[in-house]
């Protein structure tokens, strides 16, 4: 591995994204580094500043889409999410993995910048499956519910640019798919430039009795 991959994750606003970060964090947290997004939401019961999320005001964010602060940014449901440039550019130099859990908006601008990162789209297994859990976690009105059902729609014309769906049906057998999923990727040979460098110059040497 000669640096960290950036992955990106994005899916349906409950479609388990940020469980299964968590426990892929938990599992194997000397490769995984997640990169704390800041937005202008309010925090929602049991979240922290500067461990879900940096919850910012709309005047600062701003501040920080005109310093060039943000590797990407987007506006979803009248709120700013954006991912800070400053760590995840550290933590990849450090080989670490950085985990980004970001709407389509920013995933595409990702793809822009950053063309050897990985993007994966989370679904639940079924549209109704997917109803159920929006309600049943009761954080949120109907009517914003309504909303995220809404830009789905919208976001369901996209899954096919993302170079992975992973269906998350049972918790601990998606983590283990994306883990699976992720270190196969080291072993592109865009990755692998100077473990390929060094095979050929060894290759030569031996071949010349070196």
């Amino acid at each position: 591995m000669e640096k960290g991959l950036l992955v990106v994750l994005s899916g349906f606003s409950g479609a388990g994204k940020g469980t299964l970060v968590k426990e892929l964090l938990k599992k194997h947290p000397e490769q995984y580094a997640l990169s704390i997004s800041a937005t202008t939401r309010a925090p929602r019961e049991g979240e922290e500043h500067g461990r879900e999320y940096f919850f910012v005001s709309k005047d600062a964010f701003e501040t920080m889409i005109a310093e060039d602060a943000l590797v990407e940014y987007a506006k979803y449901v009248s709120n700013y999410y954006g991912t800070p440039k400053n760590y995840v550019l550290e933590q990849m130099a450090l080989n670490k993995d950085v985990l980004l859990e970001i709407e389509l908006q920013g995933a595409l601008q990702i793809r822009e910048k950053f063309p050897n990162a990985v993007l994966i789209f989370v679904t639940p297994p079924s549209a109704k499956e997917w109803k159920r859990r929006l309600v049943d976690r009761g954080t949120e009105t109907m009517e914003v519910i309504e909303a995220r059902m809404a830009r789905a729609v919208v976001e369901s014309a996209y899954m096919d640019q993302y170079d992975y769906l992973l269906v998350n049906d049972d918790l601990q057998i998606c983590v283990d798919e994306l883990h699976g999923l992720i270190n196969s990727q080291h072993m592109r040979s865009c990755e692998c430039a100077g473990f390929i460098q060094k095979m050929k110059e060894e290759i030569k040497n031996i071949v010349k009795g070196e």
